[in-house]
């Protein structure tokens, strides 16, 4: 091999060897940046948010929302769900652990059933019902009771005192309500 091909050879095995080394390193930052990226109300589709949850001695209603992700911003009903487990308990103090299973910032509040029945509240122009009737929420990431909403992967929960009734979980992120996001709890 001539001097001149050695050098050549040499600087392409450089050239390759730095190229690797970029694209590794800017892999690297970019699954970071991505990984670290907090959730927002406003976009809510970026990184789960890991959290203890207290283990109450007292009755405990595991809630799970869900949500088709960004094309629930449509305000389409598709596979926007909240399910509690148990739906039916006995009356006294009650824990909502609510764990958000969908793409986006969600959350759960407690109001008496509508003498309509569920799904059946009016929602403003802004998406979101009255909530003048609540008796509590979760809505703040790894914390109990009220916040900018429940990230991604992440839970939040409430602790009530609840009468004999029926009563309608809602997640009152706009148009959730209205695309499906709610489920009773019977309260005996």
């Amino acid at each position: 091999m001539s001097e001149r091909g050695g050098v050549a050879a040499r600087s392409l095995i450089i050239a390759s060897a730095v190229a690797v080394l970029a694209l590794v390193v800017g892999s690297a930052a970019l699954v970071g940046v991505v990984a670290t990226r907090q959730s927002s109300p406003a976009n809510g589709a970026f990184g789960a948010v890991p959290c203890l949850v207290p283990q109450p001695s007292h009755t405990t209603v595991d809630v799970t929302v869900t949500d088709a992700g960004e094309s629930m911003m449509g305000h389409a009903p598709m596979m926007a769900t909240v399910r509690a487990a148990p739906s039916t308990v006995a009356a006294g103090q009650i824990s909502f652990v609510v764990s958000n299973g969908g793409a986006l910032v969600h959350e759960m509040v407690v109001v008496p059933l509508a003498s309509d029945g569920p799904g059946t509240r009016p929602t403003g122009t802004d998406g979101k019902i009255d909530e003048s009737q609540s008796l509590g929420e979760a809505s703040r990431s790894c914390a109990s009771s009220t916040g900018d909403g429940i990230a991604p992967g992440s839970v939040g929960w409430t602790t009530m005192t609840l009468k004999p009734g029926r009563y309608e979980l809602v997640c009152d992120e706009p148009w959730h309500y209205a695309a499906g996001m709610f489920a009773v709890l019977t309260v005996t």
